[in-house]
């Protein structure tokens, strides 16, 4: 649908209860799948179509639809003519309008959230976020916005309206007034991936290159981690919030050919080849070898659309280029940040000690690091107070953040 101008929406009169069937062969009409069973979800006809071979978008809309209407008599299916639509710029598909320009959600919908009264119980509270939840692939940063909310939900939690809960209630209806247009998957297009890990959440989403060279959101996606998730390894962290993306994006990924995903973190362009993994990240390679893709660093600056779905709500996302940059292009931090970087490393115990053995390099003083920062400690060097790693031996030098609150939001 994505470089169709013109669209029609039929509606099948009673649905699928259209087709005959004989009473004993209806348990025979579920079908099992590899992906599990498919169920009935809508019953509509959507026609798209545009200009082609010399016809105008209207001449071959007419063709589409003859055809239309010549099966369907054919195989005796009768549509609802009251709620049929004709030749229109966009159509009410599952909660949105989807039209030449994207898919955008229904301003009814809009409507129903933005004008939702303050919640009073678990009941309503369930009601508005099913709604939310299933639009919220049009709100950058939702898992983030609601946070406090389903804390609600929990069986054991007091139903108490905080003044956090009231922020996080109007931060959801005002994310769905401010809900961008998104672009309609084109599948003659390379996708491209982005996606980040928080400590509380992660987030991704599913990106194309519009004819005019825009880079355009098809998807938004994220949520909040799981209590054993929370304890993961940073590195760990990132390689589940891609996991993550391509299991939700598989519709649009799998057998799509090659895509790139992004990431700000460096380390993951060489996960994919590593032969010291644990057995959880094994398991998860054994699922990305189902897709063809790279991986590509893109610094913290420029990865501002998952950064935006993983970190808290206040996280400050400015618009940047979004072009590749290599690890061999990153711009030097500002000085302010290189000094508190500098400040920083006497709080965390495991960088002061490799800052104090990076500075000499000699035998006494590697013997007084621990035994899981000997192992690596070859890898760091010391640059003007700056601590400096390298992955793997061709790798560009990388300063090391201390594990600092405030460095890391």
């Amino acid at each position: 649908m994505a470089k169709s101008t013109i669209y029609s929406a039929l509606d099948l009169r009673d649905g699928f209860y259209q087709i005959l069937m004989r009473e004993s062969d209806i348990a025979l009409k579920a079908v099992s799948t590899p992906s599990g069973m498919l169920w009935d979800y809508f019953d509509d006809v959507f026609v798209h179509s545009r200009a082609v071979n010399g016809k105008t978008d209207f001449e071959v809309r007419k063709e589409h639809l003859r055809k239309l209407q010549g099966l369907k008599r054919k195989h005796k299916l009768y549509a609802n003519l009251k709620k049929c639509i004709f030749g229109a710029s966009e159509i009410p598909i599952l909660g949105c309008l989807v039209g030449k320009n994207g898919a955008r959600l229904d301003p009814e919908n809009v409507r129903v959230i933005s004008e939702c009264p303050t919640l009073s119980n678990v009941k309503e509270l369930r009601h508005f976020l099913g709604l939310a939840t299933y639009l919220c692939k049009y709100v950058k940063n939702y898992v983030g916005k609601i946070r406090p909310l389903p804390q609600l939900l929990k069986k054991e939690a007091e139903w108490k309206w905080a003044a956090e809960c009231q922020q996080a209630f109007d931060a959801v209806k005002q994310g769905f007034t401010e809900a961008l247009i998104l672009a309609v998957a084109d599948q003659d297009r390379p996708f491209h991936v982005v996606c980040d890990a928080s400590d509380f959440a992660i987030g991704c989403a599913l990106m194309q290159h519009d004819h005019q060279g825009r880079d355009r959101v098809v998807y938004y996606q994220s949520r909040q981690l799981k209590p054993a998730e929370r304890n993961y390894p940073v590195h760990d962290k990132e390689l589940l919030a891609m996991k993550y993306a391509l299991a939700k994006f598989r519709v649009y990924l799998f057998g799509s050919g090659p895509f790139v995903v992004y990431t700000d973190h460096a380390s993951l362009q060489t996960v994919l080849k590593s032969l010291h993994i644990s057995l959880r990240m094994a398991r998860w390679l054994s699922f990305f070898a189902e897709y063809d893709f790279r991986v590509e660093y893109k610094p913290g600056r420029l990865h501002v659309v998952a950064d935006a779905l993983s970190r808290q709500p206040d996280y400050a996302v400015k618009t940047a280029d979004a072009n590749r940059i290599g690890v061999e292009r990153v711009s030097a931090p500002s000085s302010s940040l290189v000094d508190n970087v500098k400040v920083a490393y006497a709080s965390d115990p495991d960088t002061k000690q490799l800052l104090s053995y990076a500075s000499v390099h000699s035998d006494e003083a590697r013997r007084k690091l621990t035994p899981h920062l000997r192992a690596r400690a070859y890898r760091y060097r010391e640059h003007e107070g700056l601590l400096l790693y390298r992955a793997v031996d061709n790798d560009a030098n990388r300063i090391v953040v201390p594990n600092d609150y405030d460095l890391r939001m």
